[in-house]
């Protein structure tokens, strides 16, 4: 099995469904409260009500950052006909600081999810420069690729995913069958 079979981000189809393959070139840390968001964990909605602290990596605090995150399962898995929603985005973020010295242009939504368990995706750019990315005008419908693609800011460096459903809610996310 190769490594990129097995990374995390490919075996949940967030390489694939919203990305496409890349290679982590920055570190990116995301923390609810003390706990650390690692790929394939779950939070529930109370855990999640108000904006994590972001890190962002790098070495020359001159290189700029824009932070999204987004859910491609809204309002289901099974019928994302609003997805990607985009719940946040932070843009000029310094590299070596974190989205509290960036430019928050969409403000955080908390994820609400009425019906299965959704991916919450964070995905991290690297600009061409400050003050190059700007705001979409929408939330739903957002698609990551064409965002990327419109401000030239290439593959991601960076991106981590948790899991989310309702408080009530119960179980996993199924395994992508071999069919599907």
């Amino acid at each position: 099995m190769s490594r990129r079979e097995r990374d995390p981000l490919v075996v949940a189809r967030i390489v694939g469904d919203v990305l496409d393959p890349f290679n982590r070139s920055v570190s990116l840390t995301v923390r609810y409260n003390s706990r650390v968001v690692a790929n394939g964990c779950e939070f529930k909605p109370s855990a999640v009500a108000h904006q994590p602290r972001v890190v962002v990596g790098g070495d020359d605090l001159r290189t700029f950052y824009t932070l999204v995150m987004v859910d491609p399962d809204a309002p289901s898995p099974s019928s994302p006909t609003l997805g990607e929603y985009l719940h946040w985005m932070v843009i000029d973020i310094p590299a070596t600081t974190g989205s509290a010295f960036g430019r928050e242009v969409v403000c955080y939504e908390q994820p609400r999810p009425s019906f299965g368990i959704h991916r919450l995706i964070f995905v991290l750019f690297k600009q061409l420069g400050r003050e190059t990315v700007y705001a979409p005008t929408w939330r739903h419908n957002f698609n990551t690729r064409d965002f990327a693609a419109q401000y030239n800011l290439g593959l991601p460096v960076a991106a981590v995913y948790f899991n989310c459903q309702r408080e009530s809610g119960s179980g996993g996310r199924r395994a992508p069958s071999p069919l599907d």
